[in-house]
């Protein structure tokens, strides 16, 4: 009886001390979404205040028609290069332009614009601006605004050596964005930045509280001096039509949208002399997009948002870079080019690798042709690399008898000086490799000369 009374009390006891815990036991908070001020439709990754003109009339007619939600990243803030309305330079220079970017941008609507920070860095080698944009950086910085604006469709530069400005910072804006696409939705990319914060109303926060997202589509856009290449490649937006708010032509908007940059001659003063005269033909071309790729139903052509609606996607995973195996003596072009013979299958971007032929366009007659010469033999061989010029032409530099040891690759340059008075010409280079009397492998490369323009 005794057992039983112990028992009783026990039970008793521990059911009030339950109650009491329960009772002091607090409802925890409802859990937070993502900030809703920051989610975009559409996220434009360019690499220089002016860069977004090249959409601009995209743009206006997805925010004027469909009230999509625009955000914009630049990867510099074009701190390089002539200023057409006063003294400032270089780092001041960057500052004018980061605020003629911002009103450019809010003319459309569009608030949400960030600056990354990449110098402005001259020239047509890709290689170049992700060394001086400091490639890691820049792709953290990257990752964590695609988590922040959780787009559906990414905008960018194309990821391709073309003849045209071509500029590297361009090439590095859609190398950086593309591989944001396919990182941002992995939670082993940047972990801290996904990591909750202890106490999000404390001080002393390190990790960052987002969540990984993936984007549905990318596609790309280009400056290159041809177009012909483009046809069939992506969907084709005309600007002739009007605006339902503003009631002007797109092309209008986009003039008016150019002219904020006044720092610059080929974009800010060109619109403003345009609106000046009346004169608007300049802005009546199509935007003509290129499509990389989407995790979603769609077809190449078809609308940017064919198949993308709100409901969010499980992350996919990209194929990854595989080692390319050589023969047992060959060459390839070296530099941007050999680079992205290996990002494009990398990111599943083979069809970019059948876009054009390797070309490149040159304005001060000088031409850097990047070769690597690969020796996949157990031993030492020499290899003999020979030029085949266009009349006029000469070889600076490259054609020589080069000792590759055995399993290694010698990356070799040839510097090709064409003459003068040729400009608006194309002209093909070609590369010729030899050894013991064998023809080792071809390259031909087109070249345009222009008049000016960046360095190669």
């Amino acid at each position: 009886m005794k057992m039983k009374r112990r028992f009783l009390q026990a039970a008793i006891f521990s059911m009030i001390f339950m109650g009491a815990v329960m009772a002091q036991t607090q409802q925890a908070p409802p859990l937070l979404q993502p900030d809703p001020r920051y989610k975009a439709d559409i996220l434009v990754v360019v690499a220089h205040p002016d860069d977004e003109t090249e959409v601009t009339p995209y743009l206006a007619q997805q925010i004027e028609e469909y009230h999509r939600r625009v955000a914009v990243i630049f990867g510099t803030r074009g701190n390089g290069g002539g200023n057409a309305e006063g003294e400032e330079q270089a780092a001041a220079l960057g500052a004018e332009r980061e605020i003629e970017a911002r009103r450019a941008l809010a003319y459309l609507g569009v608030m949400n614009v960030w600056f990354m920070n990449g110098p402005d860095t001259p020239g047509q080698n890709v290689l170049r601006s992700l060394e001086t944009w400091n490639h890691g950086t820049s792709l953290d910085q990257m990752v964590r605004l695609f988590r922040l604006t959780r787009p559906e469709v990414i905008l960018t530069w194309l990821p391709h050596y073309v003849a045209g400005e071509n500029h590297g910072d361009h090439q590095a804006a859609g190398v950086i964005a593309t591989e944001a696409f396919d990182l941002a939705g992995d939670a082993t990319w940047f972990p801290e930045q996904i990591a909750a914060p202890r106490n999000r109303q404390g001080i002393g926060n390190l990790t960052e509280g987002l969540h990984p997202w993936q984007p549905k589509k990318i596609y790309y856009f280009t400056d290159a001096s041809h177009t012909g290449f483009l046809k069939g490649q992506g969907p084709v937006y005309v600007d002739t039509g009007i605006s339902p708010t503003r009631h002007l032509p797109y092309y209008r908007i986009a003039a008016e949208e150019m002219k904020f940059h006044l720092t610059q001659d080929d974009t800010g003063q060109l619109a403003k002399q345009a609106l000046a005269t009346g004169n608007l033909s300049f802005f009546k071309q199509p935007v003509r997009l290129i499509f990389g790729k989407s995790l979603v139903p769609s077809a190449p052509t078809a609308d940017v948002f064919e198949g993308v609606d709100a409901k969010p996607i499980p992350f996919a995973t990209h194929p990854g870079y595989h080692p390319a195996t050589h023969s047992s003596l060959s060459i390839e072009l070296g530099g941007p080019f050999a680079f992205y013979q290996r990002f494009w299958p990398a990111h599943g971007l083979d069809h970019l690798s059948s876009l054009l032929p390797p070309e490149v366009e040159i304005g001060a007659r000088v031409l850097h042709v990047p070769v690597l010469i690969h020796n996949d033999t157990d031993s030492a061989r020499e290899v003999t690399l020979q030029v085949a010029l266009p009349e006029g032409w000469t070889a600076q530099a490259g054609p020589a008898i080069y000792p590759v040891p055995p399993h290694q690759t010698y990356p070799a340059e040839c510097v090709i000086l064409a003459p003068p008075g040729q400009v608006g010409s194309w002209n093909n280079v070609g590369i010729h490799a030899k050894s013991s009397g064998s023809e080792v492998g071809a390259l031909t490369i087109r070249v345009h000369l222009a008049n000016g323009g960046l360095p190669q």
